[in-house]
């Protein structure tokens, strides 16, 4: 696709690769639900081998949503987010360049940022905005244009390319896990 980076990063090996069809909304929502579930999942398993929820091992998941403008990415967040339970309006953070979310699940509250790298003209950029200690704090953050910020994100757990479908008709979701936590999720989906 036009501007677009390729999926793969050159420092990780993809653990895991599995395509969706989203024909449609409906589609997309559901998808959306089925990735909440399994993050929920992965959670809850953390939360066991801790064996105690004060100390749960779930480090967050860095999550890169790739596809051209319109192609659903902003939608495949808001479904997720509808999924974990948020009933509050989901903006697309094209000019906020990141929008924080909290939601209560049965494992406990999750912090989630939804971030819109867009505007970036410059990689440079993000480190200037300060966002890296969103990412270090056991949140899952959600990334649209991460290729904007270059290499500076680093690997990502997992990398969701949104593509038009056949004939141009819904889109197509293929999904890259680069880690164990993106793998138990994208196993999950």
């Amino acid at each position: 696709m036009p501007g677009q980076e390729q999926e793969s990063h050159p420092l990780a090996a993809i653990l895991l690769e599995r395509s969706f069809e989203l024909p449609d909304e409906a589609a997309t929502d559901a998808f959306g639900a089925r990735f909440a579930r399994a993050l929920e999942a992965c959670r809850a398993q953390c939360m066991q081998a801790a064996q105690t929820p004060q100390t749960t091992p779930f480090h967050g998941l860095h999550v890169q949503l790739l596809g051209d403008l319109g192609a659903g990415k902003t939608s495949l967040v808001r479904a997720t987010l509808r999924a974990l339970g948020h009933a509050g309006r989901v903006r697309s953070p094209t000019y906020t360049l990141v929008e924080p979310y909290t939601v209560e699940t049965a494992n406990g509250a999750l912090q989630l940022y939804h971030f819109d790298l867009y505007r970036f003209s410059d990689p440079a950029e993000w480190a200037d905005a300060g966002f890296r200690e969103y990412f270090a704090g056991g949140a899952v953050c959600l990334v649209e244009w991460p290729q904007r910020a270059g290499g500076l994100l680093g690997v990502p757990d997992l990398v969701f390319s949104l593509e038009p479908g056949e004939q141009g008709e819904g889109r197509v979701l293929t999904a890259y896990a680069y880690s164990a936590s993106g793998k138990a999720c994208l196993e999950r989906c």
